[in-house]
């Protein structure tokens, strides 16, 4: 396959130019300027024009819900991979809130198995916790040993820090990471929106943002002592945004303190600093304010919920000084049955597999926030390296795991999704940006008709 006249952007490699990029035996095999012009074309090829579009490394997605196994009504392994590539992910990473959990290996092994026959690189978190109690551990060296690449209680909050402080210790160990939901129920009267003015209109209670901010001070300053790796999921919160910004500042200056002990040179020696202290943010948190619950009801009830225009800012400026690292979906399914107008039964998500690039092009991009190839970092070589995956980049010898899109494309999100659920406040807008293929292995397992 040759991708011919596109905008390639790597971030990994610092590439952004014009050109034409080479596919053999799934692989990448060449990328070449436009200058240079196109040779070796084999009658067999075949040739993509990517003329006016960008050409980039396929994106990853590792904050994803495909509700497999027990609630396939929602979502399933199948449903949720179209979606992806719908929305130009070439990797997922599913969380394991599952039913079973993702505690075991049978319910891993089982999810393994179904993943093989899908279009594209399902991986796995498994559980910190058996069957998300807080209380006992799963055994983390026979999972990670299996193929899980991380571990979360993601929707649960783990309240008990002597249980978080032994699993950061194992997770060291196995230089694995740890992904944390921040929300103390302790601050929360009721989930899925900002406690304030919205809630008060619509007559609940409302989930602080001290319920995230708690636990983020405890985990950051315990992430510190151990030398863990962890991840902040989906930030909402402005407090949150300064406690990692702070955190990471504190971070480094111990580091530079132990290379002064050690009498190597200040700036050779900070070029090896990698932060193990990760936050996420979601299309929602950065592109909507708690406003939108007024207008959209449950479809925009989400944990955390989506807050004020200043928290919506700080998310922001997370994202352009690198404090937020990276961008996921939390894609989170649900049956347009259970999405009712009874806010406190109704429950708390929204996919966005099939939005998140064009949210983040139209609302960050555009608005000039970021670049594309910060937009890109965030969605490509930031968590392939957090998850150690040989993906999230454009080198030569790497698979041919390639996203598409056209940055100026409009289109008006409408129900027609690939996912099984259509619960999304991004219903009717119109976003900038469209996913025009998507390429895993060196074959096209998404085409824009």
């Amino acid at each position: 396959m040759i991708i011919k006249n596109g905008r390639i952007i790597d971030p990994a490699n610092n590439i952004d130019f014009i050109g034409n990029l080479y596919i053999k035996n799934g692989k990448i095999e060449k990328i070449i300027s436009q200058g240079e012009g196109i040779n070796n074309i084999d009658n067999q090829d075949e040739i993509i024009d990517a003329s006016g579009m960008i050409v980039s490394p396929g994106l990853i997605d590792c904050h994803v819900h495909f509700r497999d196994p027990g609630f396939t009504y929602k979502e399933d392994l199948e449903t949720g991979s179209n979606a992806a590539a719908k929305g130009g992910f070439t990797t997922v990473i599913c969380m394991a809130n599952t039913k079973p959990k993702v505690d075991n290996l049978d319910t891993l092994n089982y999810l393994k198995e179904k993943s093989y026959k899908l279009p594209i690189n399902l991986l796995f978190s498994a559980a910190i916790t058996k069957d998300f109690k807080g209380k006992v551990l799963v055994d983390m060296k026979e999972l990670f040993a299996n193929g899980v690449v991380g571990f979360t209680d993601d929707g649960i909050p783990l309240e008990d820090a002597a249980v978080v402080r032994e699993a950061m210790k194992i997770a060291k160990e196995l230089e694995v990471p740890l992904s944390f939901h921040e929300e103390d129920p302790r601050f929360v009267d009721s989930f899925g929106v900002n406690k304030g003015k919205i809630s008060e209109k619509l007559g609940v209670g409302g989930a602080s943002s001290k319920a995230e901010e708690v636990l983020v001070e405890r985990d950051l300053k315990l992430a510190l002592e151990t030398g863990a790796k962890i991840n902040l999921q989906h930030l909402s919160s402005k407090g949150s945004v300064e406690l990692l910004r702070t955190a990471r500042l504190l971070e480094k200056e111990n580091f530079i303190k132990e290379g002064l002990t050690k009498d190597v040179g200040e700036d050779k020696y900070l070029d090896t600093f990698q932060s193990n202290l990760h936050g996420e943010a979601t299309p929602q948190h950065f592109t909507l304010t708690e406003e939108i619950l007024l207008e959209k009801g449950t479809l925009a009830k989400v944990n955390p919920p989506i807050r004020t225009a200043e928290d919506r800012e700080a998310i922001i400026k997370g994202l352009q000084d690198e404090t937020i690292d990276l961008i996921v979906t939390d894609h989170a399914p649900h049956a347009d049955y259970e999405k009712t107008d009874d806010f406190i039964k109704s429950p708390s998500g929204m996919i966005g597999l099939e939005t998140s690039l064009a949210l983040g092009i139209t609302s960050l991009v555009d608005k000039g926030y970021l670049s594309l190839s910060q937009l890109l970092e965030k969605m490509t070589v930031n968590p392939a390296r957090l998850y150690k995956l040989q993906s999230g980049t454009l080198s030569v010898g790497s698979g041919a795991d390639i996203t598409i899109f056209n940055p100026n494309e409009k289109w008006i999100v409408t129900e027609n999704f690939a996912s099984k659920s259509k619960n999304s406040p991004f219903i009717g807008m119109e976003l900038k940006g469209k996913v025009k293929y998507t390429i895993v292995g060196g074959k096209i397992v998404y085409r824009d008709n």
